[in-house]
């Protein structure tokens, strides 16, 4: 088992986080913002940043060579579709993409939104741990969780309306 820490400062054990996000186990702060047969997509459960999607395979597996055919298509098409969504309703211009074999979790890409402020970390992969931790250090704030919901929302009325 493992302890996870979330956005919201509760913590959880659990085996594989992935497996209970994506079986319904673990409910990410609200809820999942699409989903297909093959992979789930929730606001990051541990950082409280508007628009940081995870997009997580249902089945448990770690690399880009493990999908089937049908996953490879899936994946594509929703990532993109995600994407667009983020662009369309919450006006992020750019975003950086991390997906690492060696997690604890199923494989999954973060798609992690830039927004302004993060550029007083840097503008390189080096940044996004630093914005990540504070994030969750010093953005934990009503007013900011009530806008990470917010798009949240606006995000699953885009992606399945």
């Amino acid at each position: 088992m493992r302890k996870i820490t979330l956005s919201n400062g509760k913590s959880v054990e659990v085996e594989c986080l992935s497996c209970a996000l994506t079986s319904g186990l673990i409910k990410p702060d609200g809820g999942v913002v699409i989903e297909t047969e093959y992979f789930h997509a929730h606001q990051d459960v541990a950082y409280p940043i508007k628009g940081l999607i995870i997009l997580a395979s249902k089945r448990h597996i770690k690399c880009f060579d493990e999908l089937t055919e049908a996953e490879k298509l899936d994946y594509m098409n929703i990532l993109t579709k995600i994407r667009k969504a983020q662009r369309k309703v919450l006006n992020i211009e750019n975003v950086y993409y991390f997906y690492n074999e060696d997690t604890i979790h199923h494989f999954h890409t973060w798609m992690v939104p830039r927004y302004e402020w993060m550029y007083d970390f840097g503008r390189s992969v080096e940044s996004v741990r630093p914005v990540l931790l504070h994030a969750r250090n010093n953005m934990n704030t009503r007013a900011n969780k009530k806008d990470v919901m917010s798009a949240i929302e606006d995000l699953t009325k885009e992606l399945n309306g």
